[in-house]
């Protein structure tokens, strides 16, 4: 039972933690009126966040994240809740923006919480790190939902100030209920470099294709349905479901490993449950990507509904690929690993967004087309991956 509420506990931090994903956005007429700025250079912030995402997974190779667990989520939380406290106040724009950045610094709950789960369960990891992983995206929701109500009654400033508050009172529950431990990375690997492992740069890959989509698919279908002269509940209703798509298959496809995993719980066993996870969730969304695309070009509001739920299933990918440093690499250096392998995926937050634009303003069709073309290359990577001999294999325990 301890175990399991540790995961709600988690979940509900990332819920917190993730809300200042998407409540910037909401705030964005009050911003711009604020800082006196541009629509244009209002985005610079949601770049500057998602280059945040990927810059954070180096702070898993500095000692900032050796020794207790429980501060180490502290200051994984803080990253977010800082930067939304001090944004109101910021000098000028760029201040604000550099803030965004340190905000993206909240994706490290992700490998810390991995760490966490390797301890507690086995088999049941996937569907434990698939609970935990839909905070991201309830966060997505929760941010959308709250700063409208928030920024109404308290003004956007006073908004951002309420939900640090809520960030640090989920903190404080957390703490009280958690079971703190010591991260510790062994002299011994000191030997062992996970970046010279092949097997770590492929395995890191197998998660880019799934990344490159959902830091992607959102703003771009904005954009395309705006130029459509949908509304902006049109927009609103679609980023909405989409969230709570990613959320619920997030959970469902953890529930999947399970079932997978729990019939072999060696390292093979579980990392074959992990590749044939997210196979099927790549399988499904290219079906959901290729009926959504098709939804989007014709104006097919009610077919684009539909089908993000489809498009939801890439989160499934998720959950398995969040479990695989556990069962793959040695004990000791398994917590940097989860670090290195999210620092490759996360290389996808940099590029996608701005190749995708770069291709629709040749054809829309076409980057349509590179989207649905990023889960046949999920699958092809774990097909090679799945193929390779494990760290732990050739390194033991």
């Amino acid at each position: 039972m301890k175990r399991w509420r540790s995961v709600i506990l988690n979940t509900i931090v990332m819920t917190a933690g993730f809300g200042t994903l998407t409540m910037m956005s909401v705030a964005k007429p009050d911003v711009i009126a604020h800082f006196g700025i541009s629509s244009d250079a209002f985005d610079l912030q949601h770049i500057a966040y998602v280059f945040g995402l990927f810059v954070a997974f180096l702070l898993g190779h500095t000692k900032i994240y050796e020794g207790s667990f429980k501060r180490s989520v502290a200051i994984a939380l803080s990253w977010a809740a800082i930067p939304q406290l001090l944004i109101p106040y910021a000098p000028n724009w760029y201040v604000a923006v550099f803030l965004r950045f340190i905000q993206g610094f909240v994706v490290t709950l992700v490998p810390l919480f991995s760490t966490q789960i390797a301890r507690y369960f086995v088999a049941e990891r996937p569907f434990a790190k698939g609970i935990i992983l839909s905070g991201i995206f309830w966060g997505g929701v929760f941010g959308s939902m709250s700063a409208k109500y928030l920024i109404h009654a308290f003004g956007w400033k006073g908004g951002f100030l309420v939900t640090v508050l809520i960030m640090y009172a989920v903190l404080l529950i957390w703490w009280l209920f958690t079971e703190d431990f010591e991260i510790i990375h062994e002299k011994g690997e000191a030997k062992i470099n996970v970046w010279k492992l092949k097997f770590t740069w492929v395995l890191g890959f197998t998660f880019f294709p799934a990344l490159w989509v959902i830091f992607t698919i959102v703003g771009f279908s904005a954009s395309i349905a705006y130029d459509m002269g949908w509304t902006k509940t049109h927009v609103a209703t679609l980023s909405t479901n989409l969230n709570i798509a990613k959320a619920i298959w997030s959970i469902v496809f953890g529930y999947i490993g399970y079932l997978l995993s729990r019939k072999n719980p060696t390292s093979r066993g579980l990392f074959k449950a992990i590749v044939q996870v997210m196979i099927i969730s790549y399988a499904l969304s290219f079906v959901g990507l290729i009926i959504y695309a098709k939804a989007m070009l014709s104006g097919n509001y009610t077919m684009t509904l539909a089908a993000v739920w489809l498009v939801g299933t890439i989160q499934g990918t998720g959950p398995a690929f969040w479990t695989s440093a556990p069962a793959t690499y040695p004990k000791s250096i398994y917590p940097k690993a989860s670090f290195a392998l999210g620092l490759i995926s996360n290389t996808a937050n940099i590029v996608a967004p701005s190749v995708t634009e770069l291709l629709a303003k040749q054809s829309v069709g076409l980057a349509f087309g590179e989207l649905a073309f990023m889960p046949l290359l999920g699958i092809l990577t774990l097909i090679a991956v799945s193929r390779m001999k494990m760290p732990v294999e050739e390194l033991g325990e």
